[in-house]
């Protein structure tokens, strides 16, 4: 069974999916951590691998930009695919004078400028959150690892190159960083009752004048790999 965005048959996706922006950082996570893997898909690009990680059977693939991406791409894999676990792993803009370049940020709930949630139909505002028992483990993980993280809001937005930019209206109400992704993926996980939790690693910062370089971003983002794909054999 394929769909028009996955080329994948039933079985070949694990019940555990890692799941980066960038399909070129899920080929990379499956060649530096995994053994026996396979590729499952490469519909528009967007790679898909699935191998074993401490000998455990773990999938990763890439979700695209924006939150319409990566609502087609987790509806798939939560809905016809029958996966029951996506962690994204990706990058994010630091808002918080306490958030660092490097910091790894664990996305609790996320606040957003998208209509996604309005095809639920649901009166009042939906507010979409991570799954705790994959915050949980992660977060116990990466304090085991000794990194710097921090728990809590995150603000997803619709539009990168802005021309009315509210980052400063959020970070006062607490917002740790913005990305661009995450409540459809919550919102997906909800209505399917399935688990989902955001990793980040914080690659720049909206209100410092620090930011790190493709490179540095290559070799930065391994913690937060290594976190997802050690709470993913918990799972």
């Amino acid at each position: 069974m394929s769909t028009p965005h996955n080329s994948a048959e039933k079985g070949d996706i694990a019940k555990t999916v890692l799941m980066p922006g960038d399909p070129l950082r899920a080929k990379f996570i499956a060649e530096t951590f995994m053994t026996d893997i396979k590729c499952f898909n490469e519909v528009r690009g967007m790679l898909g691998f699935t191998g074993k990680y401490d000998g455990k059977e773990i999938s990763v693939m890439g979700h695209g930009m924006g939150i319409p991406s990566i609502g087609i791409y987790t509806y798939e894999l939560f809905n016809f695919y029958d996966v029951d676990n996506i962690i994204r792993v990706g990058s994010a803009g630091g808002l918080q004078d306490d958030v660092n370049v490097r910091d790894i940020i664990f996305a609790m709930g996320a606040h957003t400028d998208s209509n996604y949630g309005f095809q639920f139909g649901l009166p009042g505002t939906f507010a979409p959150t991570a799954s705790y028992k994959i915050l949980e483990k992660a977060v116990a993980i990466a304090k085991e690892k000794g990194v710097t993280y921090h728990v809590g809001d995150v603000l997803s937005s619709d539009a990168f190159y802005k021309k009315c930019n509210e980052s400063e209206l959020y970070k006062k109400m607490g917002a740790l960083a913005v990305e661009m992704e995450t409540p459809a993926l919550y919102m997906n996980a909800a209505e399917a009752h399935k688990n989902a939790l955001t990793i980040l690693t914080i690659s720049d910062h909206l209100f410092k004048s620090e930011e790190l370089s493709a490179q540095e971003r290559q070799t930065s983002f391994t913690d937060m790999m290594e976190i997802a794909l050690k709470t993913a054999i918990q799972l």
